[in-house]
């Protein structure tokens, strides 16, 4: 009989040859070494989380696990790459043959090899989204929906709605009464559309990209012969941003470690913020519910910001109803971050302008700066006042203002009542009328051009029938209602925003959420005395275009402008986050429920997690009200309770 010795856990190191101890802090240290059972690792912000994957994945193969019987699923095939290749680097190339990949890759290759189980033909095909898009607008033509009919969704609107179905395990009938119901009218006709689709798909053997998860999940749950060899193929199972996994994801994570129960997700509860996508964040909330004996983990130091920074995201997460409440800690200090009240949003906009020109002065490069906001439309007025001052910017998530279709077309039909021979506008409103196409857009405007003196009145001399005459003569009747000349900017965009609501109800699905950016534009046109220099900022060159660059070598220097959702896994030294207003961010729908405004308070969160050196937050006291004209603002909630020692408070004033 062989003696039995005792040695410290950390001699066994010696049997690697990556020093984990030595390269790891102790929490990611205890993440990696992890080895059987379940594990929640709440990794926060900017404390190393693709770390921890990278190396507990080389750590795993050091062990003897064979790196085919490993699965590693993330959400973007780069990210995935990414792991191994560092892996790799750390160890040899066995962790090429890891099983990594997106949810849907991963399900692809499962059901190349096993999906005949289920009575998968082994060769089906796959709609991409297109495709799929395509498919439901020709079932929707062979129902004979009528096309005209109002507001009836379009083909991606459709897939939309399928998709969110299928993903947050939901009828059809309730994603369309709680995600959808501007359509509630048509559900019996959507259901209808839908039925056909899945029939349509099965009868041609093809899938779209949500049928290889359900198919994976239907293989694991009827089929004994496909869920045993499955299993068995896996040994290990690591996920990486479980906060953002919807129902469908969550189900098919359990079934494939329900025999072995070996499986680590990563994730950061306090960054669940994409619940509009089907992300359901009870999935890393009941994590521990779910599997006896789960090994919870936090990361808590921060290679990111400085402390004053996270005592901001801290205070944030202790008032959460739901949290793992994972305070965060840094090895570094800075200056405290600075709330600043403006009187107004346009006032907002020259003081973020004018301290980025400072910054330019002074040798910070724009790169190192980003401008947060709540929803796209909220970062209109800045864009104009950037374009201005010639600071070139990129904006991410929603449109920049100059590329917003239907705020182009109310500019369109406000420059014909400023000038009724603008022809490019008239073309571009003309084609937003029910039944004018190209051609009697083309003979309208030719009748525009010979009566010049009558302009509005033209449409009856045409002699010929057109496609449309109707709704051409109705135009020209509630524009020549629109009497102009004694009217103030923002009455006029007012009437003209009346004007155009039909018109963008037809032709956008989601109109209710473009109807927030011609508000927005109200509130804009407000700041102004005189049309003519609203219509000039509002149609400036972009400054990608028109970059006055003094420095060869800053050609490519720009600043950011981002969505919160869209800036999340990124940083910046300097963060300004703008519109911290109550009504705005957290914004005034979400505050109907706790959930909906825990996801708010995340959001705000994860905003404040981008900075690693400067937070600026801003908001302004005054606000434009579609309704009410100008009302006082409230300053956000999420401000509240954060005392001196915390924050520098600064009121914008103008120097007499």
């Amino acid at each position: 009989m062989k003696t039995l010795i005792l040695k410290k856990a950390h001699d066994l190191q010696s049997q690697y040859s990556i020093a984990y101890e030595n390269e790891l802090n102790a929490e990611q240290f205890k993440a990696v070494m992890h080895r059987d059972g379940p594990a929640l690792v709440i990794a926060g912000a900017g404390t190393g989380k693709t770390r921890i994957l990278t190396y507990r994945l080389a750590r795993l193969v050091e062990s003897g696990v064979p790196p085919e019987t490993i699965v590693l699923l993330t959400f973007t095939r780069k990210a995935a790459n990414e792991m191994m290749r560092r892996a790799s680097l750390l160890l040899d190339g066995r962790c090429e043959k890891v099983q990594g990949g997106t949810f849907h890759s991963f399900a692809h290759n499962i059901l190349r090899r096993y999906g005949v189980f289920i009575g998968l033909d082994p060769h089906y095909t796959i709609l991409d989204q297109t495709d799929a898009e395509d498919a439901i607008n020709l079932i929707r033509s062979r129902l004979h929906i009528d096309k005209t009919k109002k507001r009836f969704p379009l083909k991606n609107t459709l897939l939309a709605i399928y998709s969110m179905s299928i993903n947050c395990y939901m009828s059809v009938e309730d994603t369309i009464a709680q995600k959808y119901s501007q359509f509630i009218e048509h559900t019996e006709q959507i259901h209808a559309v839908l039925r056909e689709y899945v029939a349509f798909k099965q009868s041609s053997n093809v899938l779209d990209y949500d049928d290889l998860l359900v198919y994976v999940l239907r293989l694991l749950e009827q089929s004994e012969k496909g869920r045993e060899v499955v299993q068995k193929s896996i040994r290990y199972i690591m996920v990486d941003e479980y906060q953002d996994t919807n129902k469908l994801q969550h189900h098919l994570v359990k079934k494939l470690a329900d025999s072995h129960q070996n499986i680590m997700v990563v994730g950061d509860d306090a960054q669940s913020i994409y619940s509009f996508r089907g992300a359901h964040a009870d999935n890393i909330f009941d994590f521990a519910k779910e599997y006896q004996h789960t090994a919870v983990i936090a990361i808590s130091n921060n290679y990111r910001s400085t402390n004053e920074i996270l005592e901001i995201s801290n205070h944030s997460l202790k008032q959460s109803v739901k949290s793992y409440h994972n305070i965060l800690k840094s090895g570094k200090n800075g200056q405290k971050p600075f709330v600043v009240a403006t009187k107004n949003e346009r006032q907002q906009s020259v003081f973020i302008t004018q301290l980025l020109l400072q910054q330019r002065e002074e040798g910070v490069a724009l790169e190192d700066i980003a401008i947060l906001f709540r929803s796209g439309f909220m970062s209109f007025d800045l864009e104009i006042e950037l374009q201005k001052a010639n600071i070139p910017f990129k904006k991410y998530g929603g449109l920049r203002f100059s590329e917003t279709a239907h705020l182009k077309d109310i500019l369109a039909i406000i420059k014909i009542l400023h000038n009724p021979h603008d022809i490019i506008s008239w073309y571009r409103i003309l084609l937003l009328l029910e039944g004018v196409g190209p051609k009697s857009a083309s003979s309208i405007i030719e009748e525009i051009q010979k009566n010049p003196e009558d302009i509005y009145w033209v449409s009856p001399r045409v002699n010929t029938p057109i496609r449309g005459f109707d709704a051409v003569i109705n135009l020209c009747s509630l524009l020549h209602q629109l009497n102009i000349e004694k009217a103030s900017v923002v009455d006029i965009v007012t009437k003209v925003s009346l004007l155009y609501r039909p018109l963008l109800q037809k032709k956008y699905d989601d109109y209710p959420k473009r109807i927030k950016d011609i508000d927005t534009i109200i509130g804009i046109a407000s700041t102004y005395t005189s049309l003519v220099s609203f219509l000039s900022d509002m149609t400036l060159e972009g400054p990608t275009e028109s970059v006055n660059v003094e420095k060869e070598n800053n050609e490519n220097e720009f600043v950011t402008l981002s969505t919160i959702h869209s800036a999340k896994g990124l940083e910046w030294k300097t963060v300004f986050i703008i519109w911290a207003l109550d009504g705005r961010f957290p914004s005034t729908r979400s505050v109907e429920s706790i959930e909906s405004l825990e996801e708010e308070r995340r959001l705000f969160y994860v905003a404040v997690t981008r900075a690693k050196d400067e937070l600026v937050i801003t908001y302004p006291i005054d606000v434009f009200d579609r309704e009410s004209g100008m009302v006082l603002g409230e300053p956000s909630r999420f401000l509240q309770g954060m005392d001196e020692d915390m924050i520098e408070r600064f009121v914008v004033m103008e120097e007499r």
